[in-house]
């Protein structure tokens, strides 16, 4: 299992709203929010704003609007965690060179719950600013079931467009129920081949604690690399990842195009 880090310039920035105890279930839940500044395509977005708002409240907003547990900004950006406080969210810091949202989410999850109480880490993108709190706590629902490790939401594909955009990742899995795959694989390409729905992958994860213990672990895998994909890793290691199914996929933000669209949709809501 890696260490907990120990870097001497840690620390945590919290609160700024009174403590509240949640039900027994939140408790053993800790939503994440991995957010930092150097994004390559659109530098800065944590802070851009959206109709009144930095596009990183509208996403705290939303995670804790879905009541699933403690909601928490995890930020290596003393900007980013001085807006979310004043905002009246929690931040903490954590180091700079993360190579994913996961381990970010890991060195957070070591800094706020350091006795172990918390169960199961939601791993929630910070550039989703539209995305619904009912598919927040539709990630949850795969882990009722104690062989899957990690969770995640898939939505069906009606274009062809979304069919061979390597922007979309498709999920690959065998059907559990009309609403839940098992993921046998994900992708850019076109799959799966022929007549049958095809599915849109939304990088929302729930995470068994064990899980992502073991996840953050692990040498990046070698479909990982080639496709650009870190879910790959837990699968090629064995781990199983079930699939909720929703209804919509949110408005990821990448691109000045896509910042404009998020900024009509929440104008109009």
């Amino acid at each position: 299992m890696r260490r907990r880090p120990t870097h001497p310039h840690h620390f945590r920035l919290v609160f700024n709203r009174p403590l509240t105890l949640l039900p027994m279930t939140e408790t053993r839940t800790l939503v994440l929010i991995p957010a930092r500044m150097a994004a390559t395509r659109l530098p800065g977005k944590p802070l851009l704003d959206i109709a009144g708002l930095p596009m990183i409240v509208h996403v705290l907003r939303r995670a804790e609007a879905a009541k699933i547990g403690r909601v928490a900004v995890a930020t290596d950006t003393p900007e980013i965690a001085a807006v979310v406080i004043a905002h009246g969210g929690e931040a903490v810091m954590t180091r700079a060179d993360h190579p994913s949202g996961s381990d970010r989410s890991y060195e957070a999850l070591g800094h706020l719950d350091p006795s172990g109480e918390v169960e199961i880490i939601v791993n929630l993108q910070g550039d989703f600013p539209t995305i619904l709190p009912d598919n927040i706590r539709d990630v949850l629902s795969p882990l009722a079931d104690p062989a899957v490790d990690i969770a995640t939401l898939a939505a069906e594909i009606h274009t062809e467009e979304e069919s061979s955009n390597p922007n979309v990742v498709k999920a690959v899995g065998t059907a559990i129920s009309a609403r839940r795959l098992r993921a046998l694989y994900f992708t850019r390409a076109r799959a799966p081949w022929g007549d049958g729905p095809r599915y849109h992958h939304i990088g929302l994860y729930a995470y068994r604690r064990a899980a992502l213990e073991r996840f953050v672990a692990l040498p990046p895998s070698a479909l990982e690399v080639q496709e650009k994909l870190e879910q790959l890793r837990a699968l090629e290691a064995g781990m199983r990842i079930d699939v909720a199914i929703v209804d919509t996929v949110p408005r990821g933000v990448d691109t000045p195009a896509d910042l404009e669209t998020a900024r009509r949709i929440l104008a109009k809501a």
